[in-house]
């Protein structure tokens, strides 16, 4: 470039010569470029090109990926790249909710080293393909049952070390040295052997996961390939691979059940291994490449990613990659502990979604047929419960370009699938979790002005998610919201649907379908629907009343991994709405208040996620993430500042056991991340951040477009996190929020902070960020109150309107309601079965939607006396509603089932009189995966006094213990006709959960209704 003068310009990593390499490119440029004017572009563009390459810092040094290993942070520890295929990682628990990644901190056993993981899950999967170095002779399991050492290895944590890209650790038992990195779709081992033992490497197809089909061939000296199908949490997920050692075994052969094959090439099956040994001596590498595909893409992977055996440049140019990824924020300043949290949360957002194709472009779809990838990377591992809220926000402002591909990859599974994902992986839609939340991502994409996908196509798949019958949306479409009885976590599921269908009005909007925006935006309101005003929460509905008894913090299957304290302040589409609703802004800011200073303590049924409590908000789960700035809406930015202060501090720690609950793929760190910038997306689909409180002297967001947007807090420290005042590109800013244009315009925003809070900064109408629904306002469904579902002879009847303006029509015959029907005005009484259904209209003439309350009068009139006791969950009604006429259905936790824990269910009815009794009988319900059992054997007994009871038969169980799903069984017994009034049933309890069990020696629980005598 510069004629005859040769020029070298060093890129150097450490600070302390970055100035002076800047300055001496700097000086050459002057000097011996510019005067060459004919080559001046060329030359301006490569010196610009090296001061950005001099301009990145070595952040990698800053990322402990064992942060988040112990405790249930459930992370890993391993080797990979940035949104990488592979995750090269140790396995050392194969087991239990705590093994999700595969990995433990508190574990000293490593069972091998397998290509793929899971960061932060609370369901566990992966951990394909697994290798494990070994001396001496070859041993095909892990484990022995004679106590004789199997493959598995002792470790200590003092001898092992993990850096982005790479992981290394001594193998105790046999004194192997294991070394670990990745390319994207590649993973590379380097085993160091003691120098005289003779050396071997295990494959382990059986690990971990239920196979359902594998296969391995050796094809020569080096090489070998195969694929593995299995089920776990995606049921049917099969990785093909194809590795090659560094230098050619000596010996070689299969493992099929067990059982050693010598010198077999080739085999099939379910418990596949195979095992290669070497002559002592060199260290021995092995790559893996892998690919969802074909055994030719694999091979494909390997060959084009890593054709060389140069470990130490596949380890640098991970730690290169990591190092570009992460300097898309630089940090100025804070402490060493607030760096390592930083840039480990930064490192932990950007390992899933994953790369899901070869590189030829191929995958497999949601069809589980192969597609190729046109104009854009297929990607996996969408936990978007959870990555809607921060970590897919996070990536709107530092990564526009895998936000498009993140878009058109769901755009592909809505082709290929019939449906947006929900919680996809590996091709497999697993169904976790609540809500259409991809609709989420790409409403925040568009809101924002991401373009490059189709956006009248994504609408169309938006709406397709938002209409489907499944579960409870056809209950929720229909009334506005879900009876407990209609579907499981109704509340959470109302809602989040809520929100949703928000995203798709805002989309609909910048389409200008105009029928499409209202009808979305009235759905976006359906949350009034669920919300008590006299007791002030989200409260759950049966029956189309409130369900009674209600407490706010109990834990029960109304809401998600929560309680009505954490959903109550789930409305980010319509905070002023909420704020209305709950009498103003110095109102809802006391009910915050009074989250965060209740009792820190939960009831109902154990919930391991919900962690991380200050009150009742609990940051280790993701309902309450968005709360702490909930206050900048009511006008008290100062308290968001407090809080998420407080959060940051008590709840991000350095150390294997920093994060306060599962990491979820990246969202628990992304809350981290964008927090500790200032800013926070409560409602995501709106261009809005409420701002928080910086943590770092400056932090630079390095964007796509070539601009920088630079956030300083001049003064911060420990105690310095109020927000005294601030400057957006030199003038006064005052307002509690940044739009995200202003971020991406590029600039400079400064904060003055300070030990005490400003009452004046951020406060008043136009400082306030604002979400509001505007336009046409719904009428709440009104609410039908009785004492209970069923009643022996009338039943008291009272109809109330969520909105205080609205007059209430009602009919009792099952007829619709509206104007012409009965004005409710006073509590009355029904006598027989009956149907009642209201409507709500406002002095507008809107109308709500239909409450429907059933009611039946109990045929007989008999009483029971329950002698065991039943939890105060699962009440099944009352006291009477073993006898009551109404069976309990499919969906035990709507209200219709009696559940009993680690006890026997004993009752006894009295049918009033002596009667003629020919058959006895009970129902129940076992769902295996929720601890629920059938009994192991029902006895019925009688009497004529209700002292003396003789037995009249028993029922022995025939459901297999292991069957899982929900059934219903009746455990019936026909008798010779007996002349009695008393009749005792018992029901025994299956015990302690097996060892099989994920719940392993927990109590199980008896779920009974009805009871039938004839």
């Amino acid at each position: 470039c510069g004629g005859s003068t040769p020029l070298l310009v060093t890129i150097s990593n450490t600070r302390e010569t970055q100035k002076r390499c800047r300055a001496a490119a700097l000086q050459i440029f002057i000097v011996r470029l510019l005067p060459h004017a004919r080559k001046l572009t060329v030359c301006v563009t490569i010196f610009f090109l090296a001061c950005q390459a001099l301009a990145q810092r070595e952040f990698t040094r800053y990322v402990d990926p064992f942060i988040g290993t112990a405790g249930h942070g459930h992370t890993f520890p391993g080797a990979t790249m940035p949104f990488g295929m592979v995750q090269l990682s140790p396995d050392t628990r194969l087991t239990g909710w705590d093994g999700s990644s595969g990995y433990h901190y508190s574990d000293n056993v490593i069972y091998g080293f397998s290509h793929t993981h899971l960061s932060g899950t609370g369901i566990s999967d992966y951990g394909d393909i697994l290798l494990m170095p070994t001396v001496g002779d070859v041993v095909l399991s892990a484990t022995t049952p004679d106590a004789k050492k199997g493959y598995a290895s002792r470790f200590d944590h003092k001898n092992e070390s993990a850096h982005p890209g790479y992981y290394s650790v001594k193998l105790e038992d046999d004194n192997i040295q294991v070394e670990l990195t990745t390319t994207n779709r590649v993973g590379l081992h380097r085993y160091t052997y003691p120098e005289k033992d003779r050396a071997n490497i295990i494959l382990d197809l059986a690990h971990r996961d239920k196979v359902i089909d594998s296969y391995v061939k050796i094809t020569g000296g080096k090489n070998f390939i195969g694929w593995r199908r299995s089920e776990a949490w995606a049921k049917d997920q099969i990785v093909y691979f194809a590795g090659e050692f560094s230098r050619s075994f000596s010996d070689w052969g299969i493992g099929l059940d067990g059982r050693k094959w010598p010198g077999m090439r080739e085999v099939n099956g379910r418990n596949v291994q195979a095992y290669f040994t070497f002559d002592a001596g060199n260290a021995v590498l092995v790559k893996v490449g892998i690919s969802s595909v074909s055994l030719d893409g694999a091979l494909k992977n390997l060959g084009e990613e890593l054709p060389h055996w140069n470990f130490e440049r596949v380890k640098a140019n991970a730690a290169e990659a990591w190092n570009a990824e992460l300097n898309r924020i630089q940090v100025t300043g804070g402490t060493d502990g607030q760096l390592k949290n930083f840039y480990t949360g930064l490192y932990h957002a950007m390992i899933h979604p994953n790369l899901f194709m070869d590189v030829d472009g191929q995958y497999r779809g949601r069809d589980f047929k192969i597609h190729k990838a046109a104009g854009f990377d297929n990607y996996s591992v969408f936990s978007l419960w959870d990555t809607f809220r921060a970590a897919h926000p996070l990536y709107t402002i530092i990564d526009q370009k895998r936000t498009r591909d993140f878009i058109k990859t769901f755009l592909a599974q809505y082709e290929q699938g019939g449906r947006l994902p929900v919680w996809e992986l590996a091709a497999n839609e697993t169904d976790t979790m609540i809500g259409y939340h991809a609709v989420s991502v790409i409403a925040d994409a568009a809101a924002k002005g991401i373009s490059g996908f189709d956006l009248e196509r994504a609408f169309a798949s938006m709406k397709h998610s938002a209409e489907l019958k499944h579960f409870g949306l056809d209950s929720y479409t229909s009334q506005g919201f879900m009876n407990l009885e209609d579907e499981r976590e109704s509340v959470s599921k109302t809602l989040e649907y809520a929100y949703d269908d928000w995203c798709i009005a805002q989309v609909a909007r910048m389409l200008g379908h105009t029928s499409d925006y209202e009808r979305y935006l009235a759905r976006a309101q359906y949350y009034k629907n669920v919300f008590d005003r006299e007791s002030g929460f989200m409260r759950p509905r049966s029956n189309a009343g409130w369900l009674t008894p209600f407490n706010p913090r109990e834990v029960d299957f109304n809401f998600t991994e929560a309680n009505s304290w954490q959903y109550t302040f789930f409305v980010p589409q319509d905070i002023a709405g909420q704020i209305a609703l709950m009498g103003g802004p110095k109102n809802f800011a006391r009910k915050l208040d009074a989250m965060f200073a209740a009792e820190s303590k939960t009831t109902g049924r154990e919930q391991a996620d919900i962690t991380g409590l200050i009150g009742q908000y609990a940051h280790g789960n993701e309902p309450s993430h968005h709360v702490a700035h909930l206050y900048n809406y009511a006008g008290q930015p100062w308290k968001t500042q407090f809080r998420v202060r407080q959060i940051m501090d008590r709840f991000y720690k350095p150390e294997p056991d920093g994060l306060i609950g599962n990491e979820d793929c990246g969202q628990m760190s992304a809350w981290y991340v964008l927090s500790a910038a200032g800013f926070y997306p409560v409602t995501p689909g709106s261009p809005v951040y409420a701002i928080g409180t910086p943590q770092f002297p400056e932090l630079r967001f390095n964007l796509e477009n070539g601009k920088s947007f630079v956030i300083k807090a001049r003064g911060v420290s420990e105690k310095n996190f109020y927000i005294r005042s601030a400057r957006l590109n030199g003038k006064p800013y005052t307002k509690s929020y940044l739009l995200h244009s202003d971020l991406m315009a590029g600039g400079e925003l400064i904060f003055e902070m300070g030990a005490q809070p400003s009452f004046r900064w951020g406060v008043g109408e136009s400082n306030v960020p604002v979400s509001r629904i505007d336009g046409n306002q719904i009428v709440p469904v009104p609410v039908i109150e009785a004492a209970g579902k069923s009643f022996k002879d009338r039943q008291k009847i009272s109809i109330e309107s969520i909105a205080n303006s609205a007059k209430v029509y009602y009919t009792t015959d099952g007829s619709e309601p509206g104007p012409q029907s009965t004005l409710f005005t006073k509590p009355f009484f029904v006598d027989r079965h009956s149907t009642i259904k209201a409507m709500a209209i406002d002095d507008r003439g809107t109308r709500s939607l239909v409450a429907i309350a059933r009611y039946q009068r109990i045929p007989h009139d008999w009483t029971i006396s329950l002698i065991s006791r039943y939890s105060s969950q699962y009440t099944g009604g009352g006291n009477l509603a073993l006898i009551d006429g109404i069976r309990g259905t499919a969906n035990w936790s709507g209200g219709g089932w009696q559940g009993y824990q680690g006890q026997d269910m004993v009752a006894v009815v009295d049918l009033g009189k002596i009667l003629s009794v020919s058959k006895l009988g009970a129902g129940f319900l076992q769902d295996v995966g929720s601890w629920i059992w059938m009994p192991r054997q029902v006895d019925f007994e009688v009497s004529r006094d209700g002292r003396n009871f003789r037995l009249a038969g028993s029922v022995i169980n025939e459901v297999p213990e292991k069957q899982y799903g929900v059934v219903i069984k009746d455990f019936e017994k026909q008798i010779q006709k007996q002349e009695v009034r008393y009749i005792r049933i018992r029901a025994r309890n299956y015990g302690k959960l097996p060892s099989w069990h994920a719940g392993h020696n927990g109590d199980a629980w008896i779920f009974v209704d009805e009871i039938v005598i004839e």
